[in-house]
């Protein structure tokens, strides 16, 4: 029935289009002054429906797939004068069928289109964390191909002793399993960041893992497709603003990027296999940065417009980031700009930081003398230089940090013993490094017990403490919040 676009129609439910939906199936209507004549005086309303139509004959079919119903789908016969029969009645309602089922599979992917794009942000950092080491800024743009979302993924982590780390990373394939996967993934490098291990040792990790979850899901309709992650790609560094160094691994994924005095270039991150293989070695790359250095992380969407070739990528984007500007959000909506001319095929991470760095003013190390009598030395060398940067409000809970720690140094550990207090703009860390390997751990005291005391204490005080392993050696570690002003 022609209508001006955008019309309301009410159909009343006497009217062809309400009692087809009541019905549930499809049936013609007589029309012109003649032929409704024919019906008009049993179902007069519905004559006059017609009537006001202006189409000689009206066919009506429900719009219909399974257990759902759409709506009527209206067929009027206007220049021709013959009425529908039952031929013109089984067509329509063979189209109305098609039409239905392909409403019904629009709204399924729409559905879930929307479920995965909830699920995927919902599992990326919805704010970043305060740190003083790193200025940052992140972009994600979700592919618009019908394969649906990936598993693009990014992420910064606060370490112990100030330092931060940078994550970026690609699981393969698209929708909800490519990101339920993501977020299994990152879930476990947060967790083995946590335990301080080194980039090259936690990539080799999170191999084991993915290896794991391919043979979980061996067995599914569609393993195929996702091989439980097997072929994710990483980017883990982690960045030192005491020594202002950066230390990276990367499995598969492409290398970091960096501009210095305005030259950028690639970081010689070695190449490591993507995830998933198992048993391949992870290598790391150290390289001491410049303050205010800029670091950009990526996947490889970005990389991967239908327009341009590899080079051609890696030359605009490099472009873009030589350009000064005043904020790293400018950064990535340059890049972004400059890198693509429309919604990308493939998802789109894209994570830029600044470096910055603590200078020797904020940081005091003293190695002190294997000897328990050394204590008191280490709480007054700590006492004294809370004065120097106006902390005396912290002094008598570091006093006791320092004083349990020092001694559980001396105890259990081995020398040397160094104590290092660092403060950045929202913490006061205090970290105790000897040469065992042995880690301490918190355990519960029994009445009579003369130990076992000294961490629970120092975890009453401060709102983080753990430990992290060096080649050689340990740091046992506690960080307290200062408060504002």
């Amino acid at each position: 029935l022609p209508r001006p676009s955008g019309e309301v129609l009410r159909c009343p439910h006497w009217s062809p289009p309400g009692r087809c939906l009541a019905e549930g199936h499809g049936r013609v209507y007589p029309g012109g002054d003649e032929v409704v004549g024919r019906w008009a005086r049993e179902d007069p309303q519905a004559a006059a429906w017609v009537r006001e139509s202006g189409a000689h004959s009206l066919l009506a079919v429900p719009l219909r797939a399974g257990d759902i119903t759409f709506g009527v789908a209206l067929f009027g016969r206007n220049r021709r004068t013959e009425p529908f029969d039952a031929d013109d009645l089984w067509l329509a309602e063979q189209l109305a069928a098609r039409t239905a089922a392909g409403m019904q599979g629009a709204a399924r992917d729409r559905r879930q289109h929307t479920t995965t794009m909830t699920l995927q942000r919902s599992l990326l950092p919805q704010t970043l964390p305060e740190q003083a080491a790193l200025d940052i800024a992140t972009r994600y743009l979700p592919s618009v191909s019908q394969a649906g979302v990936g598993g693009d993924w990014f992420d910064v982590i606060p370490l112990s002793g100030t330092r931060v780390a940078l994550v970026v990373g690609d699981v393969v394939g698209h929708g909800m399993r490519a990101a339920a996967t993501m977020g299994r993934v990152r879930t476990a490098v947060r967790t083995l960041a946590d335990v301080d291990l080194p980039p090259d040792e936690l990539l080799s990790h999170l191999d084991d893992l993915v290896v794991h979850l391919s043979a979980e899901e061996a067995g599914a309709d569609n393993a195929a497709d996702t091989a439980g992650g097997v072929g994710t790609t990483c980017l883990y560094g982690v960045y030192d603003p005491v020594t202002r160094r950066l230390c990276a691994a990367r499995a598969g994924h492409p290398p970091p990027a960096v501009v210095t005095a305005g030259t950028v270039r690639f970081l010689d991150v070695p190449a490591g296999p993507p995830l998933g293989l198992g048993g391949l070695p992870f290598e790391s790359y150290e390289t001491e940065l410049p303050e205010g250095s800029v670091l950009a992380l990526y996947t490889n969407g970005l990389l991967e417009p239908r327009e341009h070739d590899i080079d051609d990528a890696l030359d605009t984007m490099f472009a873009a980031l030589a350009r000064p500007a005043r904020s790293l959000d400018t950064v990535c909506d340059r890049v972004l700009t400059s890198m693509l001319t429309h919604r990308p095929d493939d998802d789109i991470a894209l994570l830029v930081a600044r470096t910055r760095a603590l200078h020797a003013d904020r940081v005091a190390t003293w190695e002190l003398p294997f000897d328990l009598a050394a204590v008191a030395e280490a709480r007054k060398l700590a006492t004294e230089q809370l004065a120097q940067w106006r902390l005396e409000e912290a002094a008598f809970i570091t006093e006791l940090i320092v004083s349990e720690m020092v001694t559980n140094a001396f105890r259990y550990g081995r020398p040397p013993v160094r104590l290092r207090l660092i403060h950045d703009d929202h913490t006061l860390t205090c970290e105790v490094f000897d040469s065992s390997n042995t880690a301490p751990h918190m355990r519960r005291a029994h009445t009579y017990d003369e130990g076992g005391r000294g961490l629970l204490l120092v975890g009453q005080l401060t709102q983080r403490w753990g430990t992290r392993h060096a080649g050689t050696g340990k740091t046992v570690w506690a960080e307290q919040y200062l408060a504002e002003g």
